[in-house]
Order: C-alpha cells, then sequence, then structure tokens
C-alpha cells in the first residue's frame, strides 16, 4: 500500500476534501428537499443536523485516535482480527462506490438538462470520468491541492447568490415552528443527508499531517459545509414563495435564472460549468478510497491499478446501464438510509465497543 508519510495533507486540504464531499450535487435539490418534508423550517433542521453530525465526526476521530498511522482497516484488525478489518474494507468499498456512482450520475443528468441536451449520457460520463483518472492516480495528496484549487476558482459563486436577495420576501420565513416541532424534526434525516461524506475520515486520518488539530479541522469542515448550505437554502426560501419552491426539481438552480447581465444571458448556464468542479470533488476522493479498500484487501503496494480496473469498470458500466431520474432519485432514498447507518451510528457504536474493550484490557491486566 502506498506509504502516508509520501501522501500527507494540510489540515485545510483534509477540511476541503471533506467539504468537498459534502458540498457535492446534492445541494442543488437541497432547499427542496428540506421544504418538502419542514416547510419553511427546514432551515432549522439542517442546523440541528450540523450539531449530530459534530458530534458523529468527532467519534469518528476519537476512534482514529486509537490508531494514528493505521485506517480504520488496521485498527478493527488489530482489535477483531484480520476477518473484522477485511469486513470493513469490504463495506467501505461498497458504501463508497455507492456514493460515487450517486454522485457521477447525478452530474451526468443535470449536465445533460442544462448544458448538453444532445449529447448522450454515456459520453458526459466518459468525459467526467477522463479528468478523474488524471487527478486521482496521483494519489490523496494531488486530490488534496485540486480540491484547494477547486475552492479557489468557486470563490466567486456565493456572491451570485446574493443578487436575488433584491427581490426577497423575508416573511415567508414566519412563522418560525408555526406547525411545531414535528415537521422540523422529520426533516432532520435530510439535514443529515447533506453531512454524507465525513466516514472518509476512517481512511484520511493517517494522512493527515498534524493529527491533533484533527478535530478542530473536522468541525471547521462540517460548519463551513452548514454555512454553504444554509446560505442557499436560504435565498431560495425568500425568493420563492412557499407554493412555489417544491415545484423545481434543483432550486439553487433555478433561482439564478432571474439575474441577467448585458454580457452574459443564462448566468445559471456558467454557473453550472464551474460547479462541475465541485461535483467533482463527490467522487473523486470518493473512488480513490474504493481503490484503497481493494488495494488493502489484496495487500498490494499501489492502489493505481485497482484504480484503473475501477475506473474501467464505470466507464464500461455507463455502456449499458444508466438510471433515469426516477431511478436516480430512489438510489438517493436509499444512500440516504444507508449512510445514515454507515456514517451516523456505526462511529457511535465503535467508539463504545473500543472503549469497553479498553476497559476490560486495563482491569484483566490488574
Amino acid at each position: 500500500m502506498s506509504g502516508f508519510a509520501n501522501n500527507k495533507i494540510t489540515s485545510l486540504q483534509y477540511i476541503l476534501i471533506n467539504s468537498g464531499l459534502q458540498v457535492s450535487v446534492f445541494f442543488l435539490a437541497l432547499p427542496r428537499i428540506l421544504f418538502e418534508h419542514a416547510g419553511t423550517d427546514g432551515w432549522i433542521s439542517l442546523i440541528i443536523g450540523w450539531f449530530i453530525t459534530v458530534i458523529a465526526s468527532l467519534a469518528v476521530i476519537k476512534v482514529m485516535s486509537r490508531q494514528p498511522d493505521g485506517t480504520l482497516l488496521d485498527l478493527l484488525t488489530r482489535y477483531g482480527g484480520k476477518w473484522a478489518g477485511r469486513a470493513a474494507a469490504i463495506v467501505l468499498f461498497l458504501y463508497l462506490l455507492y456514493f460515487a456512482y450517486s454522485c457521477l450520475i447525478q452530474t451526468t443528468l443535470i449536465t445533460k438538462e442544462w448544458l448538453l441536451p444532445q449529447t448522450s449520457a454515456y459520453l458526459i460520463i466518459l468525459m467526467l470520468l477522463i479528468p478523474t483518472y488524471v487527478i486521482a492516480i496521483s494519489g490523496i495528496r494531488i486530490i488534496g491541492r485540486y480540491a484547494e484549487i477547486t475552492y479557489l476558482l468557486s470563490l466567486w459563486i456565493p456572491f451570485v447568490y446574493l443578487l436575488p436577495l433584491k427581490e426577497a420576501h423575508w416573511l415567508h420565513l414566519l412563522p418560525i415552528a408555526g406547525e411545531g416541532w414535528r415537521p422540523i424534526s422529520a426533516g432532520v434525516p435530510f439535514g443529515l443527508y447533506c453531512f454524507l461524506g465525513f466516514v472518509t475520515t476512517f481512511i484520511l486520518y493517517p494522512f493527515i499531517q498534524n493529527k491533533r488539530q484533527a478535530s478542530k479541522a473536522m468541525t471547521i469542515s462540517n460548519t463551513l459545509t452548514l454555512l454553504l448550505h444554509l446560505f442557499v437554502t436560504m435565498v431560495c426560501y425568500v425568493y420563492f414563495s412557499p407554493d412555489e419552491i417544491d415545484t423545481y426539481n434543483e432550486p439553487a438552480i433555478n433561482v439564478l435564472r432571474i439575474i441577467e447581465f448585458k454580457f452574459v444571458e443564462r448566468i445559471e448556464v456558467i454557473y453550472i460549468a464551474f460547479y462541475l468542479l465541485i461535483f467533482s470533488l463527490g467522487w473523486i476522493p470518493a473512488l480513490y478510497m474504493c481503490a484503497y479498500c481493494t488495494n488493502w484487501l489484496t495487500g498490494m503496494q499501489s492502489e493505481r491499478n485497482h484504480f484503473r480496473a475501477l475506473w474501467l469498470m464505470l466507464a464500461v458500466g455507463s455502456c449499458f446501464f444508466m438510471p433515469s431520474l426516477h431511478q436516480n432519485e430512489n438510489m438517493e432514498r436509499l444512500f440516504l438510509r444507508v449512510g445514515i447507518g454507515v456514517e451516523y451510528v456505526f462511529p457511535i457504536i465503535l467508539l463504545m465497543c473500543i472503549w469497553l474493550l479498553d476497559r476490560f484490557s486495563q482491569r484483566k491486566k490488574a
């Protein structure tokens, strides 16, 4: 396997990789999804989801602090034997592959709808996979640098969302919690949905240069994700009326259609073209970590061949099967259920088990 010393990433790169996984394709439909379940109080569900995410992600950091020079796979092998490590590698591989595939398909469908309606979906996927190969084949350090460049090039995007506020109606947000806390609690699982991705810390942790700052970096990353989601969700809520917002599949795009410049006719098209860079932060790190898991299982010295095989599987498989919009929505619902179990429930249970095992070992030695 690749040495961790030769692939270190800075705390900033870790923050941006983790936030990029969270602020990817699902970002565009989030205002509608939250509104459907929590109404205009969906922003409260988002904040509650952030609070739960911080707790779960700190549990991940606490677990990994027991194995600072290894991944979760090494940690479970140490505590539960080789079969526990192998089972974790298989589960993480399948989960991250599903994560990456969902991001890739959603990006393809959005690109086809808004940018390239006459281009076949297979060709769009192939065009997305070519730069993916160039970046991911070079290792996690290059992925971290790519995340830095992507965020730097995307700094103008939040300022664009300030323009629709000239026609905002802040009364749309009132009354706060007007229907009670039941709708808000119903929206919390979907608030958690937009924070999925931090489980990659189970693999990224040994690559971080300054592990003492890992908890702080994780909290900053989740807070950055919250601010981005909250900002765009609030803009959509105050611009669209409550009777209108759920009629748009991606309100985060539709809200930009009112912006007009003399030199640009459709700002949302430029926005999507630039946002493809952020989309890619959803599947590029996930695919690399899929290759890491399979490489760990075989005990080889490089993830490159595993990534090539995975890349080829996606490229060829997309030629024979392409999910429709309805099938993609079903994939997202399944991903939400599985994601909550893998990223929120599992780290808490694992932390408790490790704590109990350590206490038992201490008493046995005494």
